[in-house]
């Protein structure tokens, strides 16, 4: 997702009340206070000498990976944890360094040393990483917006530091997921995450089936100019009925959550749709699967096994118009094909 609004409110720091921030405040350890506040510089500590924590209850020795969540629109969203956390950090690793270069400054952190981590370096960054780690250094991890590693830059980095037995912790911020799953109306007690969906071909198929299928609510993200053409295959898989709900530029001046069906969705969509867009789909009905026979799945395998399309194909489009899971699809398959077949694993 991309970063904060320019036309949102956008305090002069935090703005928090003192006795909110002083509270705060009181979460860290006696041996962060120890520490002080002041920025530590681009250096590496020297010998084995203990790198200050980020409010997390115990001290560290040696080197960490801090992730720190930033603000989806809003700046005042940056939290005093996130301010310090980056102040305090040796180096931190950011999407794009000239927009957290703003977030720094909007934070009043002056000499923070920024690299880029992206989607196009992530993988030779890592072994750079881990050796400044390796060495004693505080590394931040911040992504445009919201939590880095979630559909943005960081998880490569943290499964390899975590296989290295290396420091890895979290300063939680604003999350373009659970806002919008939670102002939805939509049940909340179950849920997935889907990021964006594979843009076309066989495995855009799978995944929709897939989530057709799901009885749990279903939260994806998806870019502006694609969001008709996602809802209208949402649509065709899961029924025109299934509930949805469009979250856009959460927490930003124009901020809009429009609710309704899939169907109505497909035509409010037809009208230009701007800005971060973040899809909530209402889980499957549990007599969703029996509504579509046995023999209307098997009429259309036919069909695509008549025309020359192998079997795993036509299992996926099978699955895919009808909106049921791909297992069923299968075994109906193989039954057509051996009777005395058992059911297995589909292929993946």
């Amino acid at each position: 997702m991309s970063g904060p609004d320019d036309d949102a409110p956008a305090p002069e720091g935090p703005g928090l009340d003192p006795d909110v921030l002083e509270e705060l405040e009181a979460w860290g350890s006696e041996e962060d206070e120890a520490a002080g506040d002041g920025h530590r510089g681009a250096g590496v500590p020297d010998g084995d000498e203990p790198v200050a924590g980020v409010g997390d209850g115990f001290p560290r020795r040696g080197g960490q990976i801090v992730l720190v969540g930033t603000p989806i629109g809003n700046l005042g969203d940056l939290s005093p944890r996130a301010v310090r956390a980056l102040d305090e950090a040796d180096v931190v690793y950011c999407e794009d360094t000239r927009h957290s270069r703003k977030l720094v400054s909007h934070a009043g952190i002056v000499g923070a040393s920024l690299r880029s981590l992206h989607e196009h370096n992530e993988h030779e960054r890592i072994d750079e990483i881990l050796a400044l780690v390796r060495g004693g250094a505080t590394v931040a991890v911040v992504s445009d917006a919201g939590m880095p590693g979630v559909s943005d830059p960081g998880s490569r980095v943290v499964a390899a530091a975590a296989r290295e037995g290396l420091a890895v912790t979290v300063v939680p911020g604003p999350s373009a997921v659970l806002a919008a799953l939670v102002a939805s109306g939509l049940p909340t007690d179950r849920f997935g995450f889907e990021g964006f969906l594979p843009r076309s071909g066989r495995q855009r198929k799978e995944r929709l089936a897939e989530v057709a299928s799901a009885r749990r609510t279903t939260v994806l993200f998806e870019a502006p100019g694609r969001v008709r053409a996602t809802l209208s295959d949402l649509a065709g898989v899961c029924g025109g009925d299934r509930p949805v709900v469009v979250a856009r530029e959460l927490t930003k001046l124009h901020e809009e959550l429009w609710r309704g069906s899939l169907s109505e969705a497909v035509v409010w969509a037809a009208s230009p749709v701007r800005g971060e867009v973040v899809l909530v789909l209402g889980g499957a009905d549990h007599q969703d699967d029996a509504a579509v026979g046995d023999d209307v799945l098997v009429a259309a395998l036919s069909d695509r096994l008549s025309a020359g399309e192998r079997t795993r194909g036509a299992v996926d489009d099978v699955a895919a118009s009808f909106g049921v899971p791909r297992r069923r699809v299968y075994e109906l398959a193989l039954a057509a094909r051996d009777p005395d077949t058992p059911p297995s694993e589909p292929p993946g």
